[in-house]
């Protein structure tokens, strides 16, 4: 019988893991353990790929910063007088104790937003709101006093919170002074102050480039910030607080560092278990957006970032619809699918331009897979942190 079952991913258990685990042990140990399950088991392939969250890799290296530890280094790198803290995404999860960190290490923060939304979706205020007022985003420049009096107090419409208000209450709490300007030009916070911590996350090249441009004297992004121990504490070379999340309200969760070799020697283990060669990855937020919130659910630097070879890439597809339509569309039954299948047999090794691949997507292999993995592994109380994928890289080809 024709083989009927395409990818499959399946979320895996595992015991809570923390810091100090073997994460390399605790990881093999239950995938191969889910695979003898007499209900629910499987038989491991070549070219599996095995997934785990970036978060239990980073309990497990316990890469952990108190604010305290933000504080300091924001001082020392700063000056710890007037910050200007540029384009924060919205989020207590995300951002909240990286800013409390941040006041605790200066006199003064002036918090520029952007508006009506944060770079990844989240709105201050509904965009149906701008057609009844007499302001401009992409023109205007709002204080406090302008914005309460345009918009007045409005709520995250899924945490129901108001996000202005909450994060100058932070700061105060902190001992801080602050100030909030609304604004999206990043160059506006250099009329309050030249030293500036850039917050934004996909787009904060452009954001240092163009403050540098414009005469930004000490300029920062939250890469350079926990970027190397501080008092003992984790670090991210690479990415300092970004991809951070709130672990307690006085820590947060750096992202994982340092995890080739735990990809890798994951990969050697279960070959030298099973006789198949499996890929391996870590990955954190799926690259996709939220389409009735709006909100684009990527708030880490990147998806994957660590991953064994076999994952490097774009995918290389032919789209089946395509070739029913056109190619082979006098063709039908058997005769249509068997042509199919030998266009796909005789593919290019590389399809990019070419007509037939038109509407498969562009996208890396890692982006894609962190994205289902994701999905499948989901943000609350599934405990899977590891999703186990079958069949990816097989096409209508494949017996």
């Amino acid at each position: 019988m024709a083989r009927l079952v395409g990818t499959v991913s399946r979320g895996i258990r595992t015991p809570i893991i923390r810091e100090g685990d073997d994460i390399v042990r605790i990881v093999t140990e239950s995938v191969l353990a889910a695979a003898e399950d007499p209900d629910w088991g499987f038989r491991f392939r070549d070219r599996d790929i095995l997934c785990m969250t970036e978060a239990i890799v980073a309990r497990a290296q316990g890469n952990y910063a108190s604010v305290d530890n933000i504080a300091a280094d924001v001082k020392a790198k700063t000056g710890g007088k007037t910050v200007g803290v540029v384009f924060p995404i919205l989020s207590r999860n995300r951002f909240a104790i990286c800013l409390r960190g941040i006041a605790r290490g200066v006199e003064k923060v002036v918090l520029q937003l952007s508006w009506p939304a944060d770079e990844v979706g989240n709105h201050l205020i509904e965009e149906d709101l701008l057609d009844s007022v007499d302001a401009d985003p992409y023109r205007d420049v709002l204080d406090i006093k302008k914005y309460r009096e345009l918009f007045g107090y409005r709520v995250h419409r899924f945490t129901g919170v108001d996000y202005v208000d909450y994060y100058q209450k932070l700061i105060e709490e902190e001992g801080a002074e602050c100030e909030i300007v609304f604004a999206n030009d990043p160059r506006v916070i250099l009329n309050y102050t030249k030293t500036v911590l850039a917050c934004d996350i996909h787009t904060l090249p452009h954001t240092k480039k163009l403050l540098k441009e414009a005469g930004a004297e000490c300029l920062l992004g939250l890469p350079d910030i926990m970027n190397a121990p501080v008092g003992g504490s984790g670090y991210n070379e690479a990415y300092g607080l970004l991809g951070s999340n709130k672990a307690t309200e006085e820590s947060v969760k750096l992202f994982p560092r340092d995890a080739q070799p735990i990809v890798e020697e994951i990969q050697k283990i279960i070959f030298d278990k099973t006789g198949k060669r499996i890929e391996v990855m870590v990955y954190g937020d799926g690259g996709f957006k939220d389409p009735m919130g709006g909100i684009w659910e990527f708030a880490d630097p990147v998806v994957a970032p660590f991953f064994t070879e076999g994952l490097r890439g774009t995918p290389n597809e032919l789209k089946i619809k395509y070739l029913a339509d056109n190619d082979f569309g006098a063709l039908e039954g058997e005769e249509l699918k068997e042509a199919i299948r030998a266009e796909i047999e005789k593919k290019d090794a590389d399809l990019v331009g070419k007509m037939a691949s038109e509407g498969t997507t562009p996208r890396q292999l890692t982006d894609l897979i962190g994205s289902l993995s994701d999905l499948t592994s989901g943000s609350g109380d599934k405990g899977t942190p590891v999703v186990y994928i079958q069949g990816y890289f097989d096409n209508y080809s494949t017996d």
